[in-house]
């Protein structure tokens, strides 16, 4: 401050938008193809950006403008420094032109730029057009720019920047590099909000950061536009609780403690905390969606045994993962995952949200915990192949195997006109190609029993008995 004269404010999504590729994070597909054509020299004449709001469209196309008419470039990215680049970064350059389709959309509108295609650059290499949101522009617009887009001069660039790429003419798409952007993960934008709160001094917890990240929903600016909004609410110290407050998320100890109770079966749990979200007045479509994201990553991390490349998770959720994993099945945890699909369809239409997913969560606790037809047959399959080994060794192995009497059940208190039970003659011996089934000795029933393997496979049947033993 000097005197009544105040340092403008500049918010933080302008401060740090990304001057280089080096700076954009999570479109290292795009960066790296970019880069490789300005090293190679193969420039497109048109190129297409396709993606959701904030993850860097307009930011890749006057990165890539830069590039193209830095005046000393550092290898293939621009100085920032130059001229061309100062210009350009402040909106400035002749020769780079912006226009917002969303509300120049007619033929008049392109008209100029169909004009000005005819002229060199004024001071640097290409005259580059950039069109955000494209897909606005009416069918007579680009017809009437079709053919400049075709052939342009040498010296002409257009980049087109739109968040509904299917509303593009097709023939405008066949013209054009086209480059789907995608969604910039969680972590990586919680990386990204760490590294800037420690630019601004910020004392930030980890899960606050994180749960900025999760209400983003992918978006890099809408980070960056709800921290600079957490700033002016609270100041130099932001907590997990704040960011929570405004955006009306659940935290994530209580988001996995609710997926810990579904896995566990415990039914109790799951409706103390829905009534606790729903008083709260957390958002519980959203919580339906983050539900289904944390079981979709449990069952990722199952399949790919521990490997975390496909995770959009942090260190600390890797771990609750870790222990989660070990309470069910794969097969369990993708039925899960099916009732939470087909809640969330259903989401859209219900009126009592709450009891929709009370509902869901307290069928998918049942699925979590009855074992399904898989895990069934893998122990029908391992009890015969070690059925074998589970047969017991006679009483007295230095005499002759032969089969033994049936010996009779204990009998009844006797009827007076019942006759006199008769001895039963000795069994003859079984021949080999016909087996017979007897009853088991006292001794061989009690090793049955005790076997560990027969015990297992009687512990997937809740409630089974075990009501006759033959060999």
């Amino acid at each position: 401050m000097e005197g009544n004269e105040q340092t403008a404010h500049v918010a933080l999504p302008l401060k740090y938008r990304p001057m280089t590729f080096e700076d954009v994070v999570g479109q290292e597909h795009v960066t790296r193809t970019l880069r490789n054509a300005l090293e190679s020299g193969r420039v497109a004449n048109a190129y297409l950006f396709i993606g959701p709001r904030g993850i860097g469209k307009t930011t890749l196309s006057r990165i890539f403008a830069k590039a193209l008419n830095c005046t000393s470039p550092k290898g293939v990215e621009p100085c920032g420094e130059c001229e061309n680049c100062v210009q350009i970064a402040a909106g400035r350059s002749i020769d780079v032109v912006e226009l917002d389709a969303a509300s120049h959309n007619k033929v008049e509108d392109v008209r100029p730029i169909i004009e000005a295609v005819q002229f060199k650059p004024a001071s640097s290499k290409y005259k580059i057009f950039i069109i955000d949101e494209c897909h606005m522009l009416t069918a007579s617009a680009w017809n009437a720019l079709l053919k400049t887009l075709e052939e342009p001069p040498p010296y002409v660039r257009f980049v087109f920047a739109t968040t509904e790429g299917d509303k593009v003419l097709d023939t405008i798409v066949s013209r054009c590099q086209r480059f789907d952007l995608r969604r910039i993960q969680t972590h990586q934008i919680a990386e990204r909000l760490r590294y800037i709160c420690g630019k601004e001094g910020i004392e930030a917890e980890e899960d606050a950061l994180l749960a900025i990240a999760r209400g983003a929903e992918g978006g890099m600016r809408d980070a960056l536009s709800s921290l600079d909004q957490l700033i002016a609410f609270k100041g130099m110290k932001i907590t997990e609780e704040d960011a929570l407050g405004v955006f009306g998320l659940v935290s994530r100890s209580a988001l996995e403690g609710l997926a810990g109770a579904v896995l566990k079966g415990d039914a109790a749990a799951i409706l103390r905390a829905v009534e606790a979200f729903d008083s709260a007045g957390k958002n519980m479509r959203r919580l339906a969606s983050e539900l289904m994201q944390h079981f979709r990553n449990l069952l990722v991390y199952q399949t790919l045994g521990g490997a975390t490349t496909g995770l959009e998770a942090t260190p600390e959720q890797v771990k609750t993962l870790a222990e989660q994993a070990k309470l069910c099945d794969s097969s369990r945890i993708f039925r899960v995952a099916d009732q939470l699909a087909a809640m969330e369809d259903k989401l859209r239409h219900v009126l009592s949200v709450r009891t929709l997913i009370e509902m869901t969560l307290i069928r998918a606790s049942r699925l979590a915990t009855v074992a399904s037809v898989e895990e069934l047959m893998r122990a029908v399959r391992a009890l015969r192949a070690a059925q074998p080994a589970m047969s017991p060794a006679p009483v007295a192995p230095a005499a002759p195997v032969v089969a033994a009497p049936v010996a009779p059940m204990p009998a009844a208190a006797p009827v007076a006109s019942a006759p006199a039970p008769q001895p039963r003659p000795p069994a003859a011996a079984p021949a080999p190609d016909q087996p017979q089934s007897r009853d088991l000795t006292p001794e061989e029933q009690r090793q049955m029993l005790d076997d560990r393997r027969l015990n297992d496979f009687m512990g997937i049947f809740n409630g089974a008995k075990i009501t006759d033993m033959k060999k």
